[in-house]
């Protein structure tokens, strides 16, 4: 008898555990892309709601087929920023600093204050200059990097960047291109961005 009731409650324990799975899968509302690269693949989770700005500006440009020439161009290493006393480590891709038709117009700044979505390992995030003036440039964060955030001091505005998303799948992907060689942060071949598309 006890080892029935041991059984039991096992059962209910599992199938409880089970629910709560579904429950979170249906929950999870926010839209996942696959960005797909000569070097590998990651799928990023977009938070679409809390970061709507941010994360509508990023689907923009992968729902009308924005990054159909881009690349991830840009490695910053412990060993490559040596005129910054605040270092991080960050990949960066986008359409790059060419001009061209594809790039839409700056967004309003989203903070991490305001969205609660921290610069962490695999965080995926938008590169900018003043607050404002982000595009169609992005990043994804190797390791944690709390001076990314508002009130980091990375930048001299404390504001920090706009963090909209994580990625859920392929960070082996992001480390490959992190360990790719360069000169002054930029590599010698960029990684092909072959095609950025929402996961079904």
């Amino acid at each position: 008898m006890a080892r029935h009731g041991f059984a039991t409650v096992f059962f209910l324990g599992l199938l409880a555990f089970g629910c709560a799975g579904v429950r979170e899968r249906a929950e999870s509302r926010d839209p996942r892309v696959r960005i797909r690269t000569e070097l590998g693949d990651l799928v990023v989770e977009v938070y679409a709601e809390r970061a709507p700005i941010t994360a509508a500006n990023f689907l923009r440009y992968v729902d009308e087929n924005r990054f159909e020439s881009a690349s991830f161009y840009r490695v910053v290493t412990m060993e490559n920023q040596p005129n910054d006393s605040i270092r991080i480590e960050v990949v960066q891709g986008g359409i790059g600093f060419v001009e061209s038709d594809l790039r839409l117009p700056p967004i309003p700044h989203e903070t991490t204050d305001r969205t609660g979505v921290r610069h962490r390992d695999g965080t995926i995030s938008m590169a900018r200059l003043e607050p404002g003036t982000a595009s169609s440039e992005f990043f994804v964060c190797f390791g944690e990097q709390p001076e990314l955030d508002f009130g980091g001091r990375r930048n001299p505005d404390g504001q920090g960047f706009a963090a909209f998303g994580r990625v859920r799948e392929g960070m082996d992907t992001v480390r490959k291109i992190h360990g790719r060689g360069g000169r002054d942060q930029m590599l010698d071949s960029p990684v092909r961005i072959l095609e950025v598309a929402r996961v079904p």
